[in-house]
């Protein structure tokens, strides 16, 4: 499954396999004593596309964040349990005026680029300017994060002050702690000395920064502060990074960190189970086998985000749907005919939790309103077939017409997981209970992504399995999915009450007033079904026995893993 951020993929689809040293024979597995080179399995048929730390909204994935956040240090370094960490941040301490416009960011010292040179304030400054340029309409690329956190258009100005300063002023109030959380938290700096190749002319800086983007091997990228650096990769293959050697903080002590390409769950699976797979994922579908993995340990659990199911309302969807989906019954006829429980029993082993709002009950977080537990559309295909017909729709072959239009469309889904096929061909096969009619078209990931984002008339459904988590939409509002506009919102939906509330609880304000607002928007997103919302499922990971702080310091809010922390000792 997969995480995003224009999607957010999880850490289960993000399914990270690690392999040791050796030769491996079927149906044993040889673990060194001291694993030097580790590969962790990409989620299925995906591969790493946008290398540099400003991701375009075609590769705003957690796929792509990781490679990212192994090569860069962020500004911001959210904690697992939603914090700042100022020991891993490159901000050492942040300041803001009582009504939240005006924010000096001290740098520290901890970290440098890897040749030699500080991080610097230029740096920062550097690094936002292609943030905004990337946000702005017709740009080169399209930024992905654009829309969240106030970028950019919340923002006035960002100016260094010296070496080691950053003063950020806002046009307007905001909650702070949102404002951290989510636009400051975005920031992750390159170094200015090597990436500013056009000074005064970002439209170059743009299409140059595109042209390397998947380039990994590029000069450029051989300068930075994160744990790891780039080292060689072949397509369709392998992505191999080595430990930097000059990181400020907790240092590497494996000696290659490699990602690889699965073209199967069934193959990922072999590779755990044969031993050239240390950590990896459990295939839902292979679940009565996990007993072949003598040699590792299952351990699971939840990342923070949600899953869903996108409906185009866009006025140019494919065979003029787009009208049709922006009704909310048309929504609430279709979640009606979506049976998460039995999903979750019969093709994630109970390892799940239902939801109808875009902050789940699971990982638990204080941003989870529990008024809403009980789902307003809850499965019934009868009252979904109820409701389009109390609207005009009548059955007409088979399937729901109305003028001459019918309820009958592509659902593209992701391909290369058995159970994503299966969770398609059930909401099929209920949704033809309420006579809406869907052909199902498995396409890879990255299709399904690039189809969404950049051809919005050629699609009407996507489904891409693994859902959405908050990276970097941390202070979970919904700016980047659900504002009219945003960069994240793919499917079009657009809505006046949500628009002013995400804004609410942008506003600073009390404790009490920002989780009542919070809260507001939530209940809002739950009644007017921006998107069809999906069961969450919890991540099924399998660790090798001998490679250890895996699970410990993997965290639950960034949906990221930390390598330079893993040992075999």
């Amino acid at each position: 499954m997969v995480k995003i951020r224009v999607f957010a993929l999880t850490a289960a689809g993000l399914g990270m396999t690690l392999a040791g040293c050796g030769t491996s024979t079927a149906g044993q597995a040889p673990h060194s004593s001291a694993l030097s080179t580790v590969v962790m399995a990409l989620p299925v048929q995906t591969e790493p596309n946008w290398f540099f730390p400003v991701l375009s909204s075609t590769a705003f994935i957690d796929v792509n964040s990781q490679m990212n956040f192994l090569m860069y240090k962020p500004l911001v370094y959210i904690s697992k349990t939603d914090g700042i960490d100022y020991q891993k941040s490159l901000a050492q301490s942040i300041t803001y005026n009582p009504s939240g416009t005006r924010y000096v960011i001290t740098l520290g010292s901890k970290y440098a680029w890897s040749n030699g040179r500080p991080v610097t304030a230029q740096d920062v400054v550097f690094t936002w300017d292609v943030m905004q340029a990337a946000s702005q309409n017709n740009a080169v690329w399209s930024y992905g994060g654009a829309g969240g956190g106030g970028v950019p258009a919340d923002f006035q100005s960002v100016t260094a002050d010296g070496t080691h300063k950053v003063i950020v002023t806002l046009v307007h109030p905001e909650n702070q702690s949102w404002f951290i959380h989510n636009g400051l938290a975005q920031i992750i700096p390159v170094p200015a000395s090597v990436w500013d190749k056009y000074p005064g002319n970002m439209s170059q800086e743009l299409t140059y920064i595109k042209s390397v983007a998947n380039v990994p091997t590029a000069k450029a990228y051989g300068v930075v502060d994160g744990p790891f650096k780039f080292s060689q990769m072949a397509p369709n293959d392998y992505w191999s990074f080595v430990p930097n050697t000059s990181y400020g903080g907790h240092k590497a002590s494996i000696k290659k960190l490699e990602f690889q390409y699965e073209t199967s769950t069934t193959n990922e699976f072999a590779g755990l189970r044969t031993g050239t797979v240390d950590v990896g994922y459990l295939p839902p579908s292979l679940w009565d086998s996990k007993g072949q993995l003598a040699h590792d340990h299952f351990w699971s659990g939840y990342a923070f985000g949600f899953n869903m199911a996108r409906v185009n309302q866009s006025p140019l969807a494919e065979g003029g749907l787009g009208p049709v989906f922006s009704q909310r019954y048309v929504r609430a006829a279709l979640e009606m005919g979506i049976n998460q429980q039995g999903i979750i029993n019969s093709f994630y082993h109970g390892q799940g939790v239902t939801e109808d709002s875009p902050v789940p009950p699971q990982p638990p977080t204080k941003f989870y309103d529990a008024a809403l537990k009980n789902n307003p559309y809850p499965f019934n295909p009868t009252a979904g077939k109820r409701l389009l017909e109390s609207h005009g729709w009548a059955m007409v072959n088979g399937v729901m017409t109305k003028h001459g239009v019918k309820l009958s469309f592509p659902l593209i889904y992701t391909s290369g997981s058995t159970t994503i096929a299966d969770v398609v061909q059930l909401v099929k096969s209920d949704w033809a209970r309420e006579g809406v009619q869907v052909s199902l078209v498995p396409e890879q990931f990255d299709n399904v992504v690039q189809t969404m984002h950049s051809n919005p008339s050629k699609w009407d459904a996507a489904f891409w399995g693994g859902g959405w988590t908050y990276q970097p939409d941390y202070y979970p509002t919904g700016g980047e999915l659900f504002a009219t506009g945003s960069a994240a919102n793919a499917g079009h939906y657009a809505s006046s009450t949500m628009n002013r509330l995400i804004q609410d609880s942008y506003q600073p304000g009390t404790p009490q007033q920002t989780k009542q607002a919070l809260f507001a928007y939530e209940a809002w997103a739950a009644h007017d079904i921006p998107y069809l919302w999906f069961p969450w499922v919890a991540q099924l990971n399998e660790t090798v026995n001998t490679l250890h702080h895996v699970q410990s310091t993997y965290n639950p809010i960034t949906d990221l893993y930390y390598p330079n922390y893993w040992s075999a000792q």
